[in-house]
């Protein structure tokens, strides 16, 4: 019969790698772990999500469980929103901090395999796809400062960068992986084919801070507020904006944003204005309360309604001081001039 350390030594010698993958739900990020996966890897996987993803969590539910890995979910807050305020690494083309997220996910991932036991990380970055965070450069350095050198295998670009610790170890074979580079999505799309991947979303980038409209609103915010908050975030998201001197009057735009602004302001015990005798918005007032800022907010919410637009009419202001303005509708030319 084997004594304990000789058992110890075999169990060890027969025990499967461990990886944790960080999985987006996009292809490239599905791709990485089907390649490991199908090399016998043991794979548990980590989705982050900020206050900014467009990310499809639909799709990451069902690969996961086709795949029966398990998933890990770790919500990116208030730590996230003040990195975008003063990034260590900057910018990207528009408001996206994309090395200091990448450093920031990393950071929690590193904490996660600890607990769960896993040796090395899997992504799908793919050298030269994104020009800001998925250079040679910007890669090794994201790695090395998130305490994480070498402990990344980017199987999908593998073999143009430089070998990484599981495949240095041999807990990998690294002539099953690959070379793809650049923006060009038709070596994935065939890799897909191949591995038998078909239900996947459509490239249609996958955060907000990289949309130069919403990166505009804000760029405004953060120069009138110089913060930034969850609840913020939630405003800015949704409706339309004005700036009226120091406070913000912001306007939904559709039913769906009226109900979601409703909540809003609820949850938050922000004022907020409605016309009750006209089919029209609802108007949440961000700021100190000061009767003529209230006014022109309540002209814009007139604007957007259904009354006429040259006789005053009633606007109700709930959780205001003041509960009722009778006001015209304010003049395009004077609104496109407030607008954010």
């Amino acid at each position: 019969m084997l004594n304990l350390e000789r058992q110890d030594v075999l169990d060890n010698k027969t025990k499967r790698p461990k990886a944790l993958a960080l999985l987006s739900g996009g292809l490239d990020s599905m791709l990485a772990v089907k390649l490991i996966l199908d090399q016998g890897i043991e794979v548990e996987a980590v989705n982050f999500v900020t206050p900014f993803c467009l990310c499809d969590r639909c799709s990451v539910n069902k690969f996961v469980k086709e795949l029966n890995i398990k998933v890990h979910r770790i919500f990116l807050g208030q730590e996230f929103l003040d990195m975008i305020v003063n990034p260590t690494h900057g910018y990207g083309s528009q408001m996206n901090i994309c090395i200091d997220c990448r450093i920031l996910m990393l950071q929690s991932a590193k904490e996660l395999a600890d607990k769960i036991e896993a040796e090395f990380f899997i992504t799908g970055e793919v050298l030269g796809e994104r020009p800001f965070s998925q250079r040679k450069k910007a890669m090794l350095l994201i790695e090395r400062e998130a305490g994480l050198e070498r402990k990344i295998l980017r199987p999908l670009s593998a073999k143009l960068l430089p070998k990484s610790e599981p495949e240095r170890k041999g807990l990998v074979d690294g002539g099953r992986l690959l070379t793809i580079r650049g923006r060009r999505r038709l070596p994935q799309m065939e890799l897909a084919k191949k591995l038998c991947i078909k239900d996947y979303p459509n490239p249609s980038g996958g955060c907000l801070l990289t949309d130069p409209g919403f990166a505009q609103r804000l760029r405004e915010h953060l120069k009138y507020k110089g913060g930034l908050t969850l609840q913020d975030v939630a405003l800015l998201k949704v409706g339309r904006h004005f700036r009226l001197d120091t406070v913000k009057a912001v306007v939904g735009r559709n039913k769906k944003e009226n109900k979601t602004l409703l909540m809003i302001a609820k949850n938050f015990r922000m004022p907020y204005l409605e016309v009750p005798d006209y089919k029209g918005p609802i108007t949440i007032y961000v700021g100190e309360e000061k009767p003529d800022l209230l006014e022109m907010a309540a002209a814009i919410t007139v604007r957007y309604s259904d009354a006429p637009k040259d006789i005053p009419v009633k606007v109700i202001c709930i959780g205001s001081e003041k509960e009722k303005i009778r006001v015209r509708a304010m003049k395009d030319e004077k609104l496109e001039k407030l607008r954010t």
